[in-house]
């Protein structure tokens, strides 16, 4: 039976067993490699889970809670319903809503290898037509259907997934595709208002998505675009939390186009829209995109004051409210930007110690935010006046880009060999520019 609203989550203390929270926390993000899924786990999340805190996990810990106790539910692990918890109703089908045909699970599997192999709405639905149930005479409806949305969110998390294990260079133009043909698919409307929403908040996720990856591949104007066009469409369908997803990631695309200004006025907007949502992690996020905004302008002080607002926002810990794309927002990243911040500055010592944290508390299973990570400490050091320490950082870095494609992180290590060169009889610092520049 599900917890109460206000009742300790007795069912998931007894599945523990006798494993310690921390214990059972690794075991959750071991769990959480295994399907391809980012969480932060710790000790103090278990705790605000059993304890009642936490009503219902975000969708990123329920597919790793739901991978963990197969065959069970989230009432199985004692949590409630999505729909009794506030911000987190539940998808659900109304049998009474107007519709010609419900998809199958086969058919929304075609549909969504269809949609990640690229083409056009047309294209898409071509292929799903001719696996309905074997009836070349079945029609699909012109309206969007359920299976399209879905192909849609999974386009989204795919697109996540393989961003952080091999960065955004191979994956940008072959996200384009799948972007233009959920607007088709948008374009085209959906029978049900609940599909419209979906489609809505999907189409837009993944225009933030490929507008990061052709942020992180240095498409910086194609990125804009991208970021510009999810703002339109959280405006067109009243979405505050995409809304906020969108000037997050335009704040820090400004910042790294060197105009701090308007950093700091997305990021501050972006906090606007999020102050409904009820989610301390995303207002330290966009604490942190305002923080270094500051550090652009040179602002120390007004730096310092969102850094404390970001510490004290993440400190909150997670809830139901995050957003289920904030999944790689932790520790680890929290310092890497704080980080940066510091070293836009001229910190470098100071930004050297947070950037070395962030290399150390982020799994390793994600090889391209560890190699952003180092690519930031090798920089740090060569500034700070450690060109041995920078060197060894930098060799690690090359040693991840064989499995990372990322001109973001390529570039970062580059100003890292130019700040090395007065520094080559060094035999370390010798051997890592010899390295990068066969690289």
């Amino acid at each position: 039976m599900a917890a109460s609203p206000h009742s300790p989550n007795s069912t998931f203390r007894r599945l523990r067993g006798q494993r310690s929270p921390a214990e059972f926390a690794a075991l959750v993000r071991r769990s959480a490699k295994e399907i391809g899924e980012t969480v932060s786990c710790d000790a103090r999340y278990i705790g605000r889970v059993e304890s009642g805190e936490i009503r219902c996990p975000n969708y990123a810990y329920e597919r790793v809670f739901l991978h963990m106790f197969p065959g069970r539910t989230l009432a199985d692990l004692g949590f409630p319903p999505r729909e009794a918890v506030r911000g987190r109703a539940a998808h659900r089908d109304s049998l009474s809503a107007p519709t010609r045909h419900r998809p199958s699970p086969k058919e929304s599997d075609v549909l969504r290898r269809a949609f990640m192999a690229g083409g056009s709405a047309t294209v898409a639905a071509a292929t799903l037509s001719l696996t309905l149930l074997g009836d070349t005479r079945r029609v699909i409806p012109a309206r969007a259907g359920e299976s399209e949305a879905a192909a849609v969110e999974d386009a989204v998390r795919q697109i996540r997934l393989l961003d952080d294990r091999h960065g955004a260079d191979a994956l940008y133009r072959r996200a384009a595709e799948p972007l233009r043909t959920a607007y088709a698919l948008l374009d085209a409307g959906a029978a049900r208002q609940s599909t419209e929403d979906r489609l809505h908040a999907g189409a837009g996720e993944l225009a933030v998505s490929v507008g990061w990856l052709a942020h992180d591949s240095g498409r910086f104007d194609d990125a804009r675009s991208h970021y510009a066009e999810a703002l339109a469409t959280a405006r067109v369908s009243g979405d505050p939390g995409l809304e906020a997803h969108a000037f997050s990631n335009m704040a820090f695309l400004a910042r790294d186009c060197g105009r701090s200004r308007e950093s700091v006025r997305a990021a501050q907007a972006g906090r606007r829209a999020a102050r409904s949502l009820g989610s301390p992690r995303l207002l330290s996020l966009l604490a942190l995109r305002e923080a270094g905004g500051w550090a652009g302008l040179a602002d120390r002080k007004a730096c310092e004051e969102a850094l404390a607002r970001a510490h004290t926002e993440f400190s909150r810990g997670e809830g139901d409210s995050d957003p289920e794309w904030m999944s790689f927002f932790g520790e680890a990243e929290l310092e890497s930007l704080e980080a940066r911040c510091w070293a836009a500055l001229g910190e470098y010592a100071r930004a050297a110690r947070h950037a070395r944290r962030a290399a150390d508390l982020q799994d390793p299973h994600f090889a391209r935010n560890v190699a952003l990570y180092t690519a930031e400490l090798a920089g740090d050091l060569a500034r700070a006046g450690a060109p041995d320490e920078a060197a060894w950082a930098g060799g690690r870095v090359l040693d991840l880009l064989a499995e990372v494609q990322s001109t973001r992180i390529r570039s970062m290590l580059s100003g890292t060999a130019r700040a090395l060169v007065p520094h080559q009889r060094s035999p370390r610092v010798g051997a890592f520019l010899t390295r990068h520049a066969a690289v």
